[in-house]
């Protein structure tokens, strides 16, 4: 692209010289007397260079300089000046003036300063180039990013911090950083001290900011010095991610991954779940309660799953499977020589469980001095191994479990009531299947997808009595129990869909014909119309209406059932 260049000389000769000269160079050359033809040249065309003579009938040249300077900074100006000095020179120079060149002016002169000029107009635009490219991502940029001096006052700010943090516009550049983020308590400062102190990076780290009447954010930060080209440390710029949406997408995958065992969508398995996901995080003993086949080990490992404790070990004891002395040596470990037989030191499953949990299943079939030694280690998190005084200290959370009524070995005096409490801390209650009928069907499906694996076969479905069968049996073994039941009947079955006649003997003799379902009929009606009252808390239209049934129907069916509410 062919360059403009500007003469603006009250001296016809000059300008026919310099037109002359620079032409000759392939330059695109136009000529102005005085000021204002220059202001009126300059409006219709942008010039990369200007050669003005500095004294000038009106307005001079320093006039003229200031003009252009404010409409076109990158353009170059040379001053044409015929009897220098130091004043006038240095008010140019201040201007933006690139320099001056003296009358007469040589050919070879003249050439030289235009090429110098227009290459320092050709670096000055790609500069802007830069900077304007650098601004736009800066503005644009999703991670929000601060740079501070090294007194930690704000430099720059862009649009994603100030949404990020709540700064307004008028907060930065300027302001020291401490005091615009005392609405989120100011986790990041810590960051930025930490590299102004070391002058080196820091990298990803994860904080929580709750801005005032916002909810909570997880932010990730990173930060690094800022060295200038004269290799010098003049700051430091920080970067901020709002990973929060990330951060629930993986908690509730991870919620997933830890009750997709837990199988159930009764009103008694909701609220299990939701009192796992609120203890997850919480660092506190739990005790379960639940009958054998309920499911307490799965229980535990959904709080593995889902707390903070997840990446430790999960180690699990069944206390009621051994002796005092054996169970001891478990628990804390021996050293060598302990007792006979202990020819090598043995760890412990509290040090193996050090940062993890500890699941006690059958706490209640401990012994008192097993309790009391369990009571120490609860309260300090501190014991000695067997055979050995020095006293090793962990970090390890307890949840015990139980199919026993442990209240009542407390009131006659078979279990500490001092360890009780300390158990009991929150006590989760695992409802038994027969509470939880609705949850049947949905387990069933489970275990044939689950034994399909197994035993590499395709049934489909159980036929729609062994559901009414399934509907109409206590349960006493529990999940435990069903699963069992559904195991023997995948060892019988080489048809697509289970039958009456691939249960157990018992299940085989509690099918009886239709009468047995209309009983069954009558026991399922019986408990929708109980859970309903339940749901509406004993309002009777209501629970009619969810039943769609009339408010006369379900009297007469309560009376019938001898259901009080």
């Amino acid at each position: 692209m062919t360059k403009k260049i500007l003469v603006v000389d009250d001296e016809e000769s000059i300008r026919f010289t310099f037109r002359s000269f620079l032409t000759e160079e392939g330059y695109e050359i136009a000529t102005a007397a005085n000021y204002g033809e220059a202001v009126a040249l300059m409006a219709h065309a942008k010039f990369d260079l200007l050669f003005i003579d500095i004294i000038m009938e009106g307005k001079t040249g320093i006039d003229l300089l200031r003009t252009i300077k404010t409409g076109n900074p990158n353009a170059q100006v040379i001053i044409i000046t015929g009897a220098p000095s130091v004043d006038t020179a240095t008010e140019a120079l201040r201007l933006g003036a690139l320099d001056y060149i003296v009358k007469p002016i040589r050919q070879n002169e003249l050439i030289k300063a235009a090429r110098f000029a227009l290459r320092h107009k050709q670096l000055s635009d790609e500069k802007d180039r830069c900077n304007s490219n650098v601004e736009t991502i800066f503005k644009s940029v999703r991670d929000g990013i601060i740079t501070v001096d090294e007194h930690m006052r704000v430099v720059d700010v862009n649009t994603a911090a100030m949404k990020l943090c709540g700064f307004r516009t008028d907060d930065a550049p300027g302001g020291l950083l401490p005091t615009m983020t005392g609405g989120c308590g100011g986790s990041c400062v810590d960051v930025l001290k930490e590299i102004l102190a070391t002058r080196k990076a820091v990298g990803l780290r994860h904080i929580e900011c709750r801005r005032k009447n916002m909810q909570k954010q997880i932010i990730s930060i990173s930060g690094s010095p800022m060295i200038d080209h004269m290799n010098l440390f003049t700051g430091c710029v920080m970067v901020l991610r709002d990973e929060t949406r990330l951060f629930h997408l993986e908690q509730n995958v991870k919620e997933d991954r830890a009750f997709n065992r837990l199988i159930g969508t009764s009103m008694q398995m909701k609220k299990v779940k939701d009192l796992i996901k609120a203890l997850a995080g919480v660092q506190t003993t739990v005790l379960i309660i639940g009958e054998s086949g309920t499911g307490k080990e799965l229980v535990v490992e959904a709080l593995h799953s889902a707390g903070d404790r997840y990446n430790k070990p999960l180690v699990k004891v069944n206390c009621g499977a051994l002796a005092d002395s054996i169970l001891e040596s478990e628990l804390f470990g021996h050293v060598q020589g302990a007792f006979t037989g202990a020819i090598l030191n043995k760890i412990g499953r509290f040090h193996l469980a050090d940062g993890g949990i500890i699941f006690l299943d059958e706490i209640g079939d401990i012994s008192p001095k097993m309790q009391l030694q369990l009571l120490r280690v609860i309260e300090t998190m501190s014991f000695e191994q067997v055979g050995s005084s020095k006293t090793q200290r962990v970090d390890v959370r307890v949840v015990a479990a139980t199919n026993k009524n442990l209240a009542q070995k407390v009131a006659i005096g078979e279990f500490r009531k001092d360890l009780y409490y300390r158990l009991k801390v929150v006590q989760l209650n695992l409802p038994p299947l027969r509470e939880r009928k609705d949850d049947i069907p949905l387990l069933t499906s489970h275990m044939i997808e689950k034994f399909n694996h197994k035993f590499k076969k395709k049934i489909k479905a159980v036929s729609s009595d062994v559901t009414k069968l399934f509907l109409l049996h206590t349960w006493p073994g529990n999940v435990r129990e069903l699963e069992n039941t559904i195991e023997h009947a995948f060892i019988l079955c080489n048809q697509n869909v289970i039958t009456v006649s691939h249960l157990p003997i018992e299940f085989q003799n509690q099918f009886c014909g239709p009468s047995t379902f209309n009983n069954l009929n009558q026991d399922l009606e019986a408990q929708s119309i109980e859970r309903a009252l339940e749901q509406t808390e004993g309002n009777k239209a209501k629970a009619a209406r969810m039943l769609s049934m009339s408010r006369r129907t379900i009297y007469r069916k309560m009376d019938k059932y001898k259901i009080t509410g």
